[in-house]
Parts: C-alpha cells; structure tokens; sequence
C-alpha cells in the first residue's frame, strides 16, 4: 500500500505524520520506506537527528522530490509492505506526481479558517488523478486539535460537506510529537503507552480501512 500525505498548505504536519504512521506501521512489523518527496527535506532531518541519537533504524527514508517520483516508487512498493509519501506544500505539479504514485491520500487540516478555505485546492489535484486513477482514495484527517474548543467544532461541518470524506479520527495538539521531529524519535518510543502514541495506532488503523 502507497499512503501519499498531502496539502497544499504548509505547517498542516504532514510530516510528522508520516513518519509516526511509517514507525506504527514498522512497530507492527511490516517492512517499510518512506518517501521524502518536500523539498524542505525534513523528513531527511529528522532521519539525520536519528542517526546522531544512535536509535535503530525503524525503516528506509528515501529523498525523492521530482516530478517524476511516480516512476520510481512502484520498484520500491515491491521491496515494502508498505511506502508512506511525505509530499510538498505549495507545489501543485509535485504534489500532482506524489498524487499518481499514491493508492490512498490522507490529507491533514488544521483546526482553522485558512485550512477549511484552501481545502477546495487539494481536492482539485485528487480530483484530476481520480479521473484517470478512480481506485485512488482520498480522506481529511484532522491535525493538532485542541479538545473543546470553538473552532475545533466548527470545521467538523465544512469537511463533512467536502467531496472527499473524513477520517473518523483526530490527532491532537501534543508536544510530544514536536519534540519527537527534533530529536529523531518517536512518540512511541518516549511514551509507548501514552496518548499520542495511542493517536497514531488510531490513524493508522482507520487509514487500513479506507476503501475505493
């Protein structure tokens, strides 16, 4: 399976996101590689972090931003179970490759205006790969929600209404996961136990069970 995170905004933490669900997914014992396909390479850096700390590695991370990414990931789909895309913000052709590689597409949004306003963009770009891959799937998943507030409430409506469904989880605002980037860790190695490594074992599960 090729699960492809995208936006077309920045800071929405699709990062961090794909490389936790790449750890859950090697914590379960799959075999594993991770595109970096954000030319900011953090996904790189954070695999550097890694490296300085002396952790084992958990799975590959391979930099591959190119508008022909899609042609390389087939070959490394065959040497995984599975291949997560980190993908760029704010480069629609990039983002349009990363789309073509991808058999599932989850999208991260923020509990805030500009995110529910610009959503319309990435639903775009799926919609034109759909047209000639229909079996692509594509889902929102909220990202860094504080529990209880306004807003977080008030975006449920606007995605529920969108083309493209929702993931019916949510990840929440949590430290942990920033020191996690930092550091080259993940949260389930700090606190395997703990509530954001708990977020990530729900997204990962409720990403297994999206369907065409």
């Amino acid at each position: 399976m090729i699960i492809a995170f995208a936006s077309q905004r920045g800071g929405v933490g699709k990062t961090t996101l794909a490389l936790h669900v790449a750890g859950e997914l090697a914590r379960r014992g799959k075999r594993v590689a991770l595109i970096d396909a954000d030319p900011q390479e953090s996904a790189l850096g954070w695999a550097l972090a890694r490296a300085w700390s002396e952790r084992p590695r958990r799975f590959a991370i391979i930099g591959l931003a190119y508008e022909t990414l899609y042609r390389e990931v087939p070959d490394i789909a065959r040497a995984n179970d599975h291949v997560i895309i980190d993908g760029p913000p704010r480069t629609a052709r990039l983002t349009h490759a990363v789309l073509v590689a991808a058999d599932r597409v989850v999208i991260p949004v923020q509990p805030g205006p500009f995110d529910i306003w610009t959503r319309h963009e990435i639903v775009d770009l799926v919609k034109q790969v759909q047209v000639f891959k229909p079996r692509l799937t594509a889902a929102f998943v909220t990202n860094r929600v504080i529990p209880g507030t306004i807003i977080a409430r008030a975006m449920a409506k606007p995605l529920f209404r969108s083309e493209i469904g929702r993931l019916p989880v949510e990840v929440r605002q949590r430290v942990l996961f920033a020191e996690c980037l930092s550091r080259g860790l993940l949260a389930g190695e700090l606190e395997p136990q703990g509530r954001a490594a708990g977020d990530i074992r729900r997204l990962v599960s409720a990403i297994g069970r999206l369907r065409p």
